[in-house]
């Protein structure tokens, strides 16, 4: 039932405090389809994103990658298990350039070697990391900044180069958190493209506040409303689902 890509959260419990932020949970994201995660402020995404991403340790649940339990990752334990997560900013080192902004991703490189081929002391690994950056850079049609630095880019460039370093470490799940907030209505097109062109071979869950991004792209929906999920389904069952429609003030407009 499950592939080696598959990527599961079940009965995931999230307690601050007194607060209990989520409530029993369950995700699953399966190779070859785009998931997301929508709610209101204040439903719980950003915390199951963190989840999902080791920044936020669960009171109770099970963190399951291709139809075995592991334990809860750590965020540096992430591209090991195939997984790769981009930031609702951009998180880019402000004064690399683009090309060493790729570098830094390619955390699959053996950490005693990474130094040597950034120094370019290793210079077999040096060329073949530049040249999968400019791949990747050519494919999300940024190639012509691989030389800028970080803090000059356009925004809506910088969000691309982030997920550009997000591809280095090869996922076969690309996590992303709001990649259409601060991007126009073009940018926004590219996204959606991006989007589906990626999940043709691996899978992508996104958590966005767009709608028009949410019922474009993905092929099922979790919704989220004060921690718990109240609906689950296709783009056209959530949008007609009357409890999700409450949810978001009555206005199926919204949706």
């Amino acid at each position: 039932m499950h592939d080696p890509a598959s990527l599961r959260l079940e009965s995931v419990t999230v307690d601050f405090g007194g607060l209990r932020a989520l409530s029993n949970v369950s995700i699953e994201i399966n190779p070859g389809e785009v998931v997301g995660v929508i709610g209101p402020n204040g439903a719980g995404k950003t915390t199951l994103f963190n989840v999902l991403s080791g920044l936020v340790a669960p009171t109770s649940g099970s963190f399951i990658v291709g139809g075995v339990k592991r334990n809860w990752p750590k965020p540096h334990e992430l591209t090991a298990l195939g997984i790769a997560r981009t930031l609702q900013g951009v998180g880019l080192f402000s004064e690399l350039t683009v090309n060493e902004n790729l570098l830094v991703g390619a955390s699959h490189v053996e950490k005693d070697n990474f130094l040597k081929s950034l120094l370019g002391l290793d210079k077999y690994k040096q060329t073949h990391l530049y040249a999968q950056a400019q791949e990747i850079l050519a494919e999300l049609d940024i190639a012509e900044y691989a030389r800028q630095i970080a803090s000059s880019l356009p925004y809506p460039i910088s969000k691309r180069v982030a997920l550009a370093r997000a591809l280095m470490c090869s996922p076969t799940t690309l996590l992303l958190d709001e990649p259409a907030g601060g991007l126009g209505v073009d940018d926004i097109e590219w996204l959606k493209n991006f989007v589906l062109r990626f999940r043709a071979e691996k899978s992508v869950l996104l958590v966005e506040h767009h709608m028009d991004v949410i019922m474009n792209v993905c092929d099922r929906i979790y919704v989220l409303n004060f921690g718990e999920l109240i609906a689950h389904g296709s783009p056209t069952e959530i949008k007609n689902n009357p409890e999700v429609i409450a949810a978001y003030l009555g206005s199926e407009a919204t949706l």
